[in-house]
């Protein structure tokens, strides 16, 4: 009988401790909250490998690394999400974790984005995509541009941040990718203070929350978690640091390291609350301020529909 694979946000829930003691990995020291291990992914010998029991998210401080049970198996095993998810549908008894060799990568787009323009944000498309995630397109237009672009012999558009080596985040409502090469995209303005967040559209909510923001602090937007690492040292540099990360496992792993190697920087995110990021937050809340609204007008047309003859205007 095949086996049903896992979709994520259950393989996420995995335990890590108990995944690392099947592959024979158990803690060094462990408390309430946290358990410490020698690092799965590399040799040393004092413990830098952290696991949050509560929250089930895993740091490695040695290469400022984190994430979730699944980013666990594709670290350890160096294979893809849908191969990740595959291992954790089978016998976990039956893991190998051992690290194989890193084959060479093949560049498989035989049909890699082509810019062929880029200018003010006009389109309507994209300015009604901006309005489904409470962005307004004055606001859009201060970070970002309507860029057309063309993937083999098929063109189409989306809304475009520019990363600081000169490639693109492309969104629109159909699709999400980037051009290459990829990199974080940091709005400079000589200012002593940051602004981090993961994703564009995290990044406009903030202006649209704090429109001063662009004069008051430098904006960060890292396009992945995985170019923390990098700029660790610059984010450092920094006198006031806020990170808006995303409230998942990836983002609050990234969030606590931030906070350890960068003592200047504050959690943000407590904002958003049981949302994932502040963007899907500022959607939700604009939602229900409609419905609560078009509930207030129902209540009142229903009054007048109803009230006396005498009452009626």
């Amino acid at each position: 009988m095949k086996e049903k694979r896992l979709d994520c946000e259950k393989a996420r829930n995995i335990d890590i401790v108990s995944t690392l003691a099947k592959s024979g990995h158990f803690p060094v020291r462990k408390t309430e909250k946290e358990a410490w291990f020698l690092s799965p992914l590399r040799t040393e010998t004092q413990a830098s490998f952290k696991v949050s029991l509560k929250e089930n998210y895993w740091i490695d401080f040695g290469t400022f690394e984190g994430g979730s049970t699944i980013d666990l198996v594709m670290k350890m095993e160096n294979c893809s999400v849908k191969e990740a998810l595959e291992r954790l549908s089978g016998n976990m008894d039956h893991f190998s974790f051992h690290r194989r060799p890193n084959p060479a990568k093949k560049e498989h787009r035989a049909n890699p984005i082509e810019i062929i323009e880029e200018k003010e944000i006009e389109h309507q498309a994209l300015q009604n995509y901006l309005s489904s995630r409470s962005i307004s397109t004055k606001t859009a237009r201060k970070l970002c541009k309507e860029v057309h672009y063309k993937i083999g012999e098929r063109k189409y558009f989306g809304i475009g941040l520019r990363n600081r080596s000169g490639g693109w985040e492309l969104r629109n409502s159909y699709w999400k990718g980037s051009t290459s090469p990829k990199d974080v995209s940091l709005i400079k303005n000589d200012s002593k203070n940051l602004a981090i967040t993961e994703g564009m559209f995290d990044m406009l909510t903030l202006l649209e929350l704090r429109p001063e923001l662009p004069k008051t602090h430098e904006l960060l937007v890292l396009n992945t978690t995985a170019f923390v690492k990098r700029m660790i040292t610059e984010i450092g540099e920094y006198e006031n640091v806020e990170l808006f990360l995303d409230r998942d496992k990836t983002g609050m792993g990234m969030t606590e390291l931030l906070l350890e190697k960068c003592p200047n920087s504050r959690d943000m995110s407590s904002l958003y609350g049981v949302f994932k990021d502040i963007n899907e937050w500022m959607v939700k809340s604009a939602k229900d301020e409609v419905r609560q609204r078009i509930s207030r007008c129902v209540i009142v047309m229903t009054n007048l529909a109803f009230a006396p003859e005498g009452r009626k205007r």
